[in-house]
This record gives structure tokens, C-alpha cells and sequence, in this order.
């Protein structure tokens, strides 16, 4: 994969959107474009206004809009991008892509993407640890989706146990990491010359 130089950001709607935010930071200082797409609940967390002056770009918001889809706006959403990172995926979104569902921007998005997708799942242990959420999960890495915590720690509701975001930083960390690797890493390659 080439280095990773432009990301669409879902921003899901959980308490750990607030991340999202330091996440848009991070990525800026690394010199990677963000397309942030919100998620209706999302906006419950943070403000578009915070998103969009924190990104340099406009934040996305609906798929219903006339202005934007009048060129087929999810479309091209998911292609310019080089990765498709939702942080928070809650268990919500994680649902939606595991059955296909594309009733909004994001899901429209995820599902229309010929790119790398990553999730970085937040929600609540006994979430977490649901045998749907497990069930989903388990199928979504069996498509090739790839996966980033969640970490174990107190959360926001008053439980432990894992469910946490992982830290932004650890993200960009992983992102970095996709940069890294090529189509040849990790492979033996014979050169030979002459007559065979």
C-alpha cells in the first residue's frame, strides 16, 4: 500500500467522538488529509463546526443532501480517500456494515469503498462482549475489514473492561504502520541474471 496521504474519518456517535477530534490533529501534523464524515449521532458529541475548522475541510453530514449528491458525493467520498477510518465504530455502525445496511452517508460510504477500512471500536463491555457484536465482528474481519482496540479501562457509563477507544495516538500509530507496508513486504524475492 502506498503511504497513506488522504483519510475519510467516520465519526460514529458515542462518548468517544471527542477522540475523533484529537485523532483530526494528529493526522494534520502528519501532513494527511481528513474528509471527516458525521455520523446524525455523532453530532450529539462533538460540533461539525469543531471538525470542520480542526480537518481544513468541510465535515459531511448527510447523504440526502442535493448539493453534494448531485455528482454522486458518496461515491466519490469513498474513492479519493486512501484509507476509511471510523473512530468510534459503536457497535451500532459495526452492525450496519456487518449486514450491509447503507441507510445514511456513512454506511453509504463504507459500503461503496474499494479502500482499506479500519475501525476503532468504543462502546460498553457487556456491548462489546455481546454474541452479536462478537458475531459481527468475526465477519467483518472475515471481509478483510481491519480492526484497532478497543483497549480495557473505566468507562464513561461507570464499568470496566474493554470497550475503550484505543488513544489516538496508537491509531495514527497503526495508520503509519499501513504506510509501511507494501505490496512486497515480508517477501523473498531470487534475482537472477543470465541465461535460465
Amino acid at each position: 500500500m502506498a503511504k497513506i496521504s488522504k483519510i475519510a474519518l467516520i465519526i460514529g456517535g458515542g462518548v468517544a467522538a471527542y477522540k475523533a477530534l484529537e485523532l483530526i490533529r494528529l493526522f494534520r501534523s502528519e501532513n494527511i488529509e481528513i474528509t471527516p464524515i458525521m455520523t446524525k449521532a455523532s453530532k450529539e458529541f462533538i460540533t461539525p463546526l469543531s471538525v470542520s475548522v480542526l480537518s481544513g475541510n468541510k465535515a459531511f453530514l448527510d447523504l440526502f443532501n442535493y448539493e453534494e449528491e448531485v455528482e454522486i458525493g458518496h461515491i466519490e467520498l469513498s474513492r479519493k480517500a486512501d484509507l476509511v477510518l471510523v473512530a468510534p465504530a459503536t457497535a451500532n455502525l459495526i452492525a450496519k456494515m456487518a449486514c450491509g445496511i447503507a441507510d445514511d452517508l456513512a454506511t453509504n460510504v463504507l459500503l461503496a469503498t474499494n479502500k482499506k477500512i479500519l475501525l476503532a471500536p468504543a462502546m460498553n463491555v457487556k456491548m462489546w462482549e455481546h454474541p452479536a457484536t462478537v458475531r459481527n465482528i468475526k465477519l467483518l474481519k472475515q471481509d478483510g475489514i481491519n480492526f484497532v482496540g478497543p483497549e480495557k479501562g473505566d468507562m464513561a457509563c461507570g464499568e470496566f473492561g474493554f470497550g475503550r477507544m484505543s488513544e489516538p495516538v496508537d491509531i495514527l500509530e497503526i495508520v503509519k504502520s499501513f504506510s509501511a507496508r507494501g505490496p512486497l513486504k515480508g517477501k523473498r524475492i531470487l534475482v537472477t541474471s543470465g541465461p535460465t
